[in-house]
């Protein structure tokens, strides 16, 4: 108070004037004394301003001759009498004439004075009655929107304690006006970052500057359980003279709004995910990649933990049993944590089995085909949904306070079950999380059902494929063979390709390679046909073109269907091998000393075709000369021309004298990639030395 008693005092001396600094100032209230003979003997600077008149003009003269109208002269000397007798006071509005001539309306308090002798006087206090009703007003209204304003509003000192809230603060924060007074402000306010709202207060102060719709998130002391949002606001306060009185707080409850802004936002995120969940899982038909898929989605947008368990009675594609209340066996598939936790061991690893008795919340979901819910998690239910008690306690230790499980259903069949756990996030899960793991539980779960019926249907076809596949000896009459059949990895379906070493008369060996151009189980009895009719012809001792010629007659009569195959026949006792091609990919030589080679053989056209003649070509082998038969999926690529693949072949083939299981390995190492699209059947045959030999023509 004395730095600002000092500053009012320098401005009076520097300007002559008293500074303005309250509401009298504004009013100009003016004070006049009169004695019991109705002369002036006290006229304040204010009621020269008021009245018009100098002090040396009023001092001594009478009053009621000076500011009085004739007409209004008796009524008021009847009052001022009235007050000096009775003692009194007064107060009302009666015209008063101004030194310019005027008449102006002004508002009175007149009372009885006495002094220390015991001398009566009148004292007045005066000020325009117009001025005076238009404060009151502003003052009435300035009231009842504080009082009645649905906005919370608060004076603060520059201490920042309250002087004054509203009974919209009142409800707002949940605190009475009166247990607001002389606190402060951070006593009051539920936000957690109420130290930068006190600085960003105390700035306003410093510069005048407002700070306009400030957002802030908190929980009031009325309504702890729930997140409220208030929009700030803060504004300096001055006095006419422009001397700092403290601050003004509006308060905004924007909850409702936030609440919405944060749904909307949610529901968007919602989407996202299933957006995200729709281009990501199920991008293989593989059913343990499509449950990784959904646990690496769901963790960590939906829950902390996620596992995805599946019936293993499910994976084998064989017919469901009519759901009771018994155990059930799950194989776990895939398992997954937004960050590390114990709640990881108290899982089933994927790939185990794990047998759930019926009072499980998991099997409870599967057998009701229901989402299962228990918002908050309690000590009585983690035993129901943990494995045994140990798992439990490392449940309890993870904190798990929140647990879902939704059941993977594909065209009305219980697959399995989406198992949701939250430890972090603080929000239990809501009918919302439903809905969203119900949605992605049914994707995955159509994905999952897609991949278990092409697994079997494939496996079924391997099954077949590697059935109809000969064993031979690795050694036959001047002949030593290795040979790898490798279905492809990323084809939807076993294709027909297949190999065959076939004894014939005299030590002679065929050496079959074909492809039977499709897939999937058709195919794979396609080919089992096209073979058992190759063993026959090549029984009869047949030339290779004139069993190729039979074998086309055959492809014909069977519908849609176009195979490539190599026919060789080889007679360890003169060293030839007369090869015919039905449109196949022509066989490697690689001989010791040489560089490895193509045969060059008359492509020909594939089986299926008809009307075509096919030629047969007679090439002579050495001892250790290995001839390499394929089909075209060791060689074709999407993304390198044929000559490449080929001049990549025969650069795996510079060591003739590697042993051919070897060899094998290497060529498909070499040249095969874990996601090409067919299958491939490879037969390596190495010439031996089968006495001696006649002179045999060149190579062609």
């Amino acid at each position: 108070m004395a730095v600002d008693s000092f500053e009012t005092g320098h401005e009076e001396q520097r300007t002559g004037l008293p500074r303005p600094t309250g509401l009298l100032d504004v009013l100009s209230v003016a004070a006049v004394a009169l004695d019991t003979r109705g002369r002036i003997v006290f006229w304040t600077p204010q009621a020269e301003e008021l009245f018009g008149y100098s002090a040396e003009e009023a001092l001594g003269k009478h009053a009621a001759r000076l500011l009085i109208h004739p007409d209004h002269l008796q009524a008021v000397v009847s009052l001022f009498t009235e007050v000096l007798e009775t003692g009194r006071g007064w107060a009302g509005a009666f015209p008063v004439r101004h030194k310019d001539g005027g008449s102006r309306l002004t508002e009175f308090r007149a009372m009885r004075l006495l002094d220390d002798l015991g001398d009566v006087y009148a004292l007045g206090i005066a000020a325009d009655h117009t001025l005076l009703q238009r404060v009151e007003t502003d003052l009435a209204l300035c009231e009842q929107l504080i009082n009645q304003s649905p906005i919370g509003l608060a004076l603060l000192d520059p201490d920042l304690k309250y002087l004054l809230v509203n009974p919209a603060l009142e409800r707002i924060d949940g605190i009475p006006a009166e247990d607001h007074i002389g606190r402060h402000l951070r006593e009051t306010l539920p936000f957690p970052d109420v130290a930068t709202v006190e600085s960003a207060l105390r700035q306003v102060l410093t510069t005048g500057t407002p700070l306009l719709d400030q957002y802030h998130v908190g929980r009031p002391s009325a309504d702890p359980g729930r997140e409220h949002a208030w929009s700030l606001s803060f504004y300096r306060l001055e006095d006419a003279g422009g001397r700092v009185l403290g601050a003004a707080a509006s308060v905004v409850d924007v909850t409702e709004r936030h609440r919405a802004a944060a749904e909307a936002d949610r529901a968007r995120r919602r989407l996202a995910l299933i957006a995200d969940a729709s281009a990501r899982v199920g991008t293989a038909l593989d059913v343990e990649q499509t449950a990784r898929e959904l646990a690496e989605i769901a963790a960590p947008a939906l829950a902390d933990v996620v596992a995805v368990d599946v019936l293993d009675s499910a994976l084998s594609c064989g017919r469901m049993r009519r759901r009771g209340n018994g155990p059930e066996i799950f194989r776990a598939l895939a398992l997954k944590a937004a960050h590390p936790t114990v709640a990881l061991r108290a899982a089933d690893p994927p790939g185990d089995l794990a047998a759930y008795e019926g009072d499980r919340l998991v099997t409870l979901c599967v057998h009701t085909a229901r989402p299962v819910l228990v918002r908050h998690v309690g000590p009585r239910d983690l035993p129901r949904i943990a494995r045994d008690a140990a798992a439990g306690e490392l449940l309890a230790r993870a904190g798990v306070h929140s647990y879902l499980a939704v059941p993977l259903v594909a065209h009305g069949e219980v697959l399995g079950a989406l198992d949701l756990k939250r430890t972090r996030n603080p929000a239990p899960f809501d009918e919302d999380d439903v809905v969203l793991a119900a949605e992605l539980a049914g994707r995955a779960a159509v994905a999952i059902d897609n991949a278990r019926w092409f697994q079997s249907v494939r496996n079924t076809a391997l099954t077949l494929q590697r059935s109809l596949l000969p064993e031979h000896s690795a050694h036959h009459t001047g002949l030593e063979l290795a040979s790898r059949y490798q279905p492809a990895q990323a084809t939807s379906e076993v294709g027909g390709d297949w190999y065959d070493v076939i004894p014939l008369a005299d030590d002679k060996t065929a050496l079959v390679v074909g492809d039977v151009m499709g897939n999937g189980i058709d195919a794979a009895a396609t080919m089992g046909r096209l073979r058992t009719a190759t063993c026959a012809y090549a029984d009869l001792d047949l030339d290779p073109g004139a069993v190729l010629q039979h074998l086309d007659k055959i492809t014909c009569d069977l519908e849609h269907y176009i195979v490539t195959c190599l026919y060789a026949a080889y007679d360890p006792g003169t060293g030839r091998c007369s090869i015919a091609n039905a449109g196949h990919m022509p066989p490697a030589l690689a001989r010791p000393g040489d560089a490895p080679r193509l045969l060059e053989l008359p492509a020909g056209a594939p089986l299926g075709v008809g009307g075509v003649r096919f030629e047969t070509t007679t090439v002579a082998l050495r001892p250790g000369d290995v001839l390499v038969l394929y089909t075209d999926g060791l060689v074709e690529t999407r993304q390198h021309s044929i000559d490449d693949r080929l001049n990549a072949l025969l650069a795996l083939l510079d060591e003739p004298r590697r042993p051919l299981e070897e060899t094998c390995d290497v060529l498909l190492y070499g040249l095969r990639h874990p996601d090409d699209h067919d299958d491939v059947a490879l037969l390596v045959a190495r010439t031996l030395q089968a006495g001696p030999l006649p002179p045999v023509p060149p190579l062609p």
